[in-house]
C-alpha cells in the first residue's frame, strides 16, 4: 500500500490531470446550461496543458548526449547532470504548443460566450434542453 502511495505521490501531475479532464467533461455531458458547459470545456483544455506540461519533463541520462548535438545544448544538459546528479531538461515543443493552444482557447471562450449572450437574447434561457424544445 506504501509503496502504491509513493508511486501515485510522484505522478501526482498525471493524477490532478486525470481529475480535472473527468470534472470538466462531466460538466460538458451532464450540465445542461451553456455557461457551465463552456466552464467545462476550460476545465478540460486546463487539463490537457497541464498533461503537456507535466509529459515535457525529459530525464533520460548519458543517452541525452547522443541527441543533444549542439555544443549549447550539451554544455547546458552536462552542467544540469553537474549540478543535480542526474540529467534534466525539459522539452520545449511542448511549451510553444501550450502558448499556442491558450490562444486558441481564449479566443473559442470568447465566441462561445458571445453565443452563448445571442442565445440568451433570442430565446430567453440558456437551458440546452428548453432550447431544443423551442428549436421546434
Amino acid at each position: 500500500m506504501i509503496g502504491f502511495l509513493r508511486i501515485l505521490l510522484s505522478r501526482i501531475d498525471y493524477v490532478v490531470t486525470v481529475i480535472l479532464f473527468c470534472i470538466g467533461f462531466y460538466a460538458l455531458v451532464v450540465k445542461s446550461n451553456l455557461i457551465k458547459k463552456i466552464i467545462g470545456m476550460n476545465i478540460v483544455e486546463t487539463s490537457v496543458y497541464l498533461f503537456l506540461i507535466a509529459s515535457a519533463d525529459i530525464r533520460l541520462g548519458a543517452a541525452t548526449k547522443f541527441w543533444a548535438h549542439p555544443n549549447e545544448v550539451l554544455n547546458a544538459a552536462e552542467a544540469a547532470h553537474a549540478a543535480a546528479g542526474e540529467l534534466a531538461m525539459v522539452n520545449p515543443i511542448p511549451s510553444a504548443l501550450i502558448l499556442t493552444a491558450i490562444v486558441v482557447s481564449v479566443s473559442v471562450t470568447a465566441i462561445s460566450l458571445s453565443l452563448a449572450v445571442k442565445i440568451y437574447e433570442n430565446y430567453g434561457t440558456l437551458d440546452t434542453r428548453k432550447i431544443m424544445r423551442l428549436k421546434g
